[in-house]
């Protein structure tokens, strides 16, 4: 089968990309002459919905499936926010043009400051209000002169980090225990470049399927899994370090290691796609934890939010099985399996499981599991239902080799060019 990595697709992805650019130019615009709210909603929302069709026009599976990914879903979910006035495209300081291109199109995520300097407590609100504002890209505080050290744009720390524990309400501390913040800790380069290695070695694999096959199907499948794992974290890799050298801004690893993962709460809220949860936190789960909280309680008001949470996901990446199917079949229309659906679903329901087991692990002090027998039960869940009902739908579908004639394409060109 013939890969339609031609000029014409690249001509197409330099399109699709020149019309997102003009369109968050116009987003950019509206924010400056309409309030925050629905007036503001209101001339986005043709912007989003341009945003859902925008993927259709591409024809290989990576452009498609990240032009998606990055759009369709991560762009789209930003405006909604900044339509509201939230991060991370609104802040008390208007942002500069190119930080705004970036933050909306890209799986990128700033990195926040480690520490509040006490002395931010005391200050007068104009001061406040200065130092919460969005990053500018600018010189390290040794290489600044005094005047420009008292401007000190820096990332806005949350309102409540400028207060002590004891001054916040239950509300607020329940928040920050039952949702802490991501590691921030960089991954190294010899990790990447490692990943990067397999992943080559795995595309050459691909050559031997048949023996593979032959040995068992499901080896074939795990390499599958390994693929996607390290396809994403490699491409997201090189996303944010080009706009780390762009744009001098420190940005917060889109992947904490999942494979150490110990639980289900760790591998989807710490480990596993981490700007996903950072889009999905303020989007869906945390209004839907301040709406159960009021009609159900606190206690189990975390339940909820944690379904609500699984469902949208559930149904963005329908979108883009979607996507990748009309790519693979050339259909039209291509009708949802469901199958992704339901691993979500479940994932879902089984996280709820998990976080009313370890409430009553706490209260009674019942026996904790160690650690590696909890990180093997967590991969053989994770890995026995992507095989049950995450890879069905894209295999049927083609997509394997459909994405190993693009690299079949990309490795003619690349002989071509060195030789």
């Amino acid at each position: 089968m013939a890969v339609e990595l031609t000029q014409d697709e690249l001509k197409n992805l330099g399109k699709v990309w020149l019309s997102i650019f003009v369109s968050l130019i116009y987003c950019y615009v509206i924010g400056k002459i309409t309030p925050k709210g629905f007036t503001r909603l209101v001339p986005i929302l043709p912007v989003i919905s341009f945003f859902l069709i925008l993927p259709l026009n591409l024809t290989s599976i990576h452009f498609c499936g990240f032009t998606a990914f990055f759009i369709a879903w991560l762009a789209n979910f930003k405006l909604l926010l900044f339509a509201f006035g939230k991060p991370p495209l609104c802040f008390d300081h208007p942002i500069p043009y190119p930080l705004f291109i970036a933050v909306s199109c890209l799986p990128i995520k700033i990195q926040p400051p480690k520490s509040t300097p006490k002395t931010q407590i005391n200050q007068d609100p104009d001061q406040k209000s200065q130092n919460n504002s969005y990053p500018f890209p600018q010189k390290s505080q040794n290489e600044q002169n005094p005047d420009q050290k008292s401007q000190n744009y820096s990332y806005p720390s949350p309102k409540r980090s400028q207060i002590s524990q004891n001054e916040q309400n239950p509300y607020q501390r329940s928040q920050n225990k039952s949702y802490p913040s991501p590691l921030k800790s960089q991954i190294s380069p010899g990790n990447y470049l490692t990943k990067f290695v397999l992943l080559a070695l795995m595309i050459k694999i691909y050559d031997y399927r048949d023996q593979i096959v032959q040995i068992h199907p499901k080896i074939l499948w795990l390499i599958y899994f390994f693929h996607i794992y390290f396809t994403l974290e490699i491409i997201l890799a090189i996303v944010a370090k080009s706009a780390n050298f762009f744009l001098g801004l420190e940005l917060e690893p889109q992947f904490n290691e999942p494979l150490l993962s110990t639980s289900l709460q760790d591998f989807w809220g710490k480990r596993w796609n981490l700007m996903v949860t950072s889009i999905l936190r303020p989007t869906v789960d945390l209004p839907t934890l301040k709406i159960s909280s009021r009609v159900i309680g606190r206690g189990a008001a975390p339940l909820p939010a944690v379904m609500a949470t699984f469902i949208v996901s559930a149904l963005m990446h329908e979108l883009i099985f979607y996507y990748l199917g009309r790519v693979c079949r050339r259909l039209l229309f291509v009708g949802p399996t469901l199958e992704a659906t339901w691993f979500f679903l479940l994932h879902g329901f089984c996280l709820c499981v998990e976080i009313t087991v370890k409430k009553y692990e706490r209260e009674r002090k019942w026996w904790v599991p160690p650690r590696w027998f909890s990180g093997v039960a967590t991969a053989m869940f994770v890995v026995g239902t992507g095989f049950w009902l995450f890879l069905p739908p894209l295999l049927k579908s083609g997509l394997d080799t459909r994405g190993l004639g693009e690299y079949a394409v990309i490795g003619a060109y690349v002989k071509r060019g060195m030789f």
